[in-house]
């Protein structure tokens, strides 16, 4: 049995309404406003990237965002130590001044090492961080990941792989073969009566022809006996 069905009820497909379409002035409008929240490398900055870190080769290296470099760091140090150099952060977009910036440093062994003055505040796109210092260790063979946080709106983060290796007496200097050569091939603590027998051993050089001793015939005598005792 067939139900008539009402053709003024049923459903049918109608286009979305135009009014429900986005206007286009409206969503470039929002995305503007989205990307200018985001601090963007000026123009000008992708060109002289190369050439800021030509100019200071030894003071600055890059970091894994491309917004920010950072100072060298030394490739071990001792705990607790005041850097060689003062350590900063170079930003290369626009960060606006005041803008806190801090750093951590850890690896699988010590994830969250211990720092001390680890931060500071943004100024004409450098932050300086005054007396910074590694007092956790990174561990036997290994180096810190640093991480370095820049609390923009949103907050930028940038990594330094291998930054610096942090033990407690720090570098040694590299012993000098020469003065090991020098040393003594006996301690203190052997008896000195074997390098004694080893000399008492060595034969007597046979005087030379024409040899006459100041202390007579005897002496003479006494040198010809000893000498043909130990050729026997």
């Amino acid at each position: 049995m067939r139900i008539p069905v009402d053709p003024s009820t049923s459903r049918r497909f109608s286009p979305p309404s135009s009014s429900l379409q986005p206007v286009a002035g409206k969503m470039s409008d929002a995305q503007q406003e989205q990307n200018a929240a985001l601090p963007r490398l000026r123009q000008h900055d992708n060109r002289t990237m190369v050439e800021i870190i030509a100019d200071h080769p030894a003071e600055l290296v890059r970091t894994d965002s491309p917004n920010f470099l950072c100072s060298v760091l030394p490739s071990h140090w001792r705990c607790n130590k005041t850097l060689p150099v003062a350590f900063k952060v170079v930003a290369l977009g626009d960060v606006s001044d005041g803008t806190v910036v801090t750093v951590m440093a850890g690896n699988d062994e010590n994830y969250s090492a211990e720092l001390r003055n680890a931060s500071a505040v943004m100024k004409n796109q450098v932050a300086r961080f005054n007396d910074l210092r590694f007092v956790g260790r990174s561990g036997r063979g290994k180096s810190f990941m640093l991480t370095i946080t820049v609390f923009t709106n949103p907050p930028q983060v940038a990594t330094y792989h291998r930054a610096i290796k942090v033990t407690v007496d720090g570098p040694r200097e590299p012993r000098n073969p020469r003065q090991a050569q020098s040393s003594p091939p006996w301690s203190y603590e052997q008896p000195y009566t074997p390098y004694l027998t080893t000399a008492a051993r060595q034969p007597f050089s046979t005087p030379a022809a024409g040899w006459t001793s100041p202390f007579g015939d005897h002496i003479e005598t006494v040198w010809s006996n000893e000498t043909s005792t130990q050729h026997c």
